[in-house]
C-alpha cells in the first residue's frame, strides 16, 4: 500500500489520480496540502508514532510530494516513539534543503518502509526529450541553455535552488527560498527588456526520489508576464503539471518549451 506525504501544490493531486489504488494521503501539520484532502495530519513531533501508524495501517511505501515548509519543534510535545529519532530531526532542521530531505528520508527507510518518487509511482508526470511547443528554440536560446546549466550546477554546491533565468548567457535571476514563481515575478520590472530563457533541472547528484524539480500552467503564465522566450527543461529531471494546459499555454503566449537531454 502506497501513503503519499502531501505538500502544497498539484503535485500530490496528481500523483493521486495516477494510482489505480487510491493511496493513503497524509499531511504534516504547517505544510497541509490545498489540492488534496489528507485522511492523517501529523505533528513533526509525533513522527515516530505517525510512521507506526502507518505500519499498522499496512502502507509499505512511501512518497513525498508537494512543498513543504519547516516546522518549528516543541520540546514538551515530542512523545515517546520520536524520542529516539529527535538528534536526527534537530540535525536536519539545522541543516541545508537537501541535507534536511535526506535526514527525513532516511528516518522513513529505517522504519521499514520503502521511498519511492513521484515520477516512479506516475511516470507519465515526466515528459519525453524534445520541443513540445509550435514555437522553435533558436540558436541564442540554445547557448543560454548551456549557460542555464552552468548556473544550476553552480547553485546546486551552494544548495540554492532547481532554475534561473538566462538572457545573453548572462544569469537575470536565479532561484531562492522563495521558489520559482517569486522569482519569475522579480524580472517583472526588468531593465533589459525582453527575450531569456526560463532554465529548470535537478541538482547535479540529488536525490531524485523527492524535491524534483516542477512546473505547471502558472509557470508558463509567469515566464510569459516576465518576458521570457521559452522554457528549458532537463529532459527525464524535471516533472511537467498539467502537460496538455501547460503545452497550450506556450502556445497560446508565444514561449517555446524544450525538454532537453542532460
Amino acid at each position: 500500500m502506497l501513503a503519499v506525504i502531501a505538500g502544497t501544490g498539484l503535485l500530490p493531486k496528481e500523483v493521486s489520480d495516477h494510482q489505480v489504488k487510491r493511496p493513503l494521503i497524509c499531511a504534516m501539520e504547517g505544510s497541509e496540502p490545498d489540492c488534496v484532502d489528507a485522511e492523517i495530519s501529523f505533528r513533526i513531533e509525533h513522527l515516530g508514532s505517525f510512521l507506526a501508524r502507518l505500519q499498522a495501517a499496512g502502507v509499505t511505501e512511501v512518497c513525498l510530494a508537494g512543498a513543504v515548509s519547516r516546522p518549528p519543534i516543541d520540546p514538551t510535545a515530542i512523545d515517546a516513539a520520536t524520542m529516539p529519532m529527535v538528534p536526527v530531526i534537530q540535525a536536519a532542521l539545522g541543516a541545508g534543503d537537501d541535507g534536511a530531505l535526506r535526514a527525513v528520508m532516511g528516518l522513513i527507510e529505517q522504519a521499514g518502509f520503502t521511498l519511492r518518487a513521484a515520477h516512479e509511482v506516475a511516470p507519465e508526470l515526466l515528459m519525453e526529450e524534445g520541443i513540445a511547443s509550435q514555437v522553435q528554440p533558436g540558436a541564442l536560446d540554445r547557448a543560454d541553455a548551456d549557460r542555464g546549466a552552468e548556473v544550476v550546477a553552480a547553485m546546486s554546491a551552494a544548495d540554492i535552488g532547481q532554475c534561473c533565468a538566462i538572457r545573453a548567457r548572462q544569469a537575470i535571476a536565479v532561484e531562492n527560498v522563495f521558489g520559482t514563481n517569486w522569482m519569475l515575478q522579480s524580472l517583472s520590472q526588468r531593465p533589459d527588456g525582453q527575450g531569456g530563457i526560463l532554465f529548470k533541472a535537478p541538482k547535479p547528484g540529488q536525490d531524485r526520489r523527492a524535491d524534483l524539480p516542477a512546473i505547471g500552467p502558472l509557470t508558463v503564465e509567469l515566464a510569459a508576464k516576465a518576458g521570457l522566450s521559452g522554457i528549458v527543461l532537463e529532459a527525464g529531471g524535471v516533472i511537467v503539471l498539467e502537460q496538455e494546459e501547460v503545452i497550450a499555454a506556450c502556445n497560446r503566449l508565444g514561449l517555446f518549451l524544450w525538454l532537453r537531454a542532460a
